[in-house]
């Protein structure tokens, strides 16, 4: 049987990403980078509201306080604290990168000791450049950090996710169509034995955001390929659900249970021609996928 899938919210973004699920609060956070908006969603009300940013999020992560997020902003990470209806107070933290280098920070998240590991990207994603760098943020605990780059010379960030139990890393540049894994140990922050997990060449779209169930299966969201895709651990096909809209960015689990799928889109061209059936694009979707997820982990540290 497929899956049911229904439109969220109202709000649609110009490129929707980072569906972030609040456990204490039971409300689904997601941005629009190009908008520079956090939006958020109460399922159980079905109310939303907006905080605008001065700068573009290219990913976000929960801290130990409610409505405050660690956000990775341009070339930098700020801390963010959301205003319904108003623009939130970002406060600068500390820059990863140089400003004014055409790069901007993508996709991020949490390992489970509490790191915030994000990727950068060439703001300009059809140029073909490969200027992005992959930082890994350790907080001291007393409000300093160091970050180290664990890797250079990407196209597009994307696909980060830990699994936990098998102590993985995943990650893959988008523009390479190759999802990588990784033996990830969590007392070190240290990857090795990195293999591919999935070659993307022969299946629809590129493999963008992604998500961990709790079967330890990855699913990824296949931007202009209107599709999301469920790989086994060992990295074969499990599923795939057909998405009403072309550009999925992202899927992440949140409900009472973590067993409602949200996944985030791209408007991309407004003149271009729907799927058959199709959404709004850039329209938040939620899917009954008969499956749950796991809790994100959350930054180790915050200011007070």
């Amino acid at each position: 049987m497929d899956p049911t899938i229904d439109v969220a919210s109202e709000i649609t973004a110009q490129l929707g990403e980072c569906p972030v699920w609040s456990e204490a609060e039971q409300a689904l956070y997601w941005e629009d980078i190009d908008g520079r908006a956090i939006h958020r969603l109460e399922p159980s009300t079905g109310v939303t509201s907006s905080s605008q940013l001065s700068s573009r999020p290219g990913s976000f992560v929960q801290t130990g306080k409610v409505g405050r997020f660690l956000v990775g902003t341009e070339h930098e990470l700020a801390w963010f604290d959301f205003a319904a209806g108003a623009e939130g107070t970002l406060t600068p933290w500390m820059a990863l990168e140089e400003a004014g280098t055409g790069n901007r920070l993508n996709d991020g998240r949490c390992d489970p000791a509490g790191r915030y590991v994000v990727g950068s990207m060439f703001e300009d994603a059809n140029s073909g450049t490969a200027s992005g760098i992959l930082h890994q943020v350790t907080a001291d605990g007393v409000g300093a950090a160091t970050s180290l780059e664990l890797e250079r010379d990407i196209g597009v960030s994307n696909g980060l996710v830990f699994d936990e139990d098998r102590a993985r890393m995943y990650f893959t540049d988008t523009h390479s169509q190759i999802i990588r894994v990784w033996d990830y140990d969590l007392d070190s922050g240290e990857r090795r034995n990195e293999r591919v997990f999935v070659d993307y060449h022969d299946l629809p779209g590129y493999p963008d955001g992604a998500c961990l169930d709790a079967d330890g299966c990855y699913w990824s969201a296949s931007i202009f390929g209107s599709r999301l895709t469920r790989f086994s651990p060992d990295g074969k096909v499990d599923r795939a659900i057909d998405l009403p809209l072309l550009t999925p960015t992202m899927p992440a689990f949140g409900g009472a249970n973590l067993d409602t799928m949200y996944v985030t889109s791209l408007e991309h061209d407004r003149k271009a021609p729907q799927a058959e059936g199709g959404v709004q694009r850039g329209a938040l979707l939620a899917i009954d996928a008969g499956v749950q997820g796991v809790p994100e982990p959350t930054f180790a540290w915050m200011p007070d």
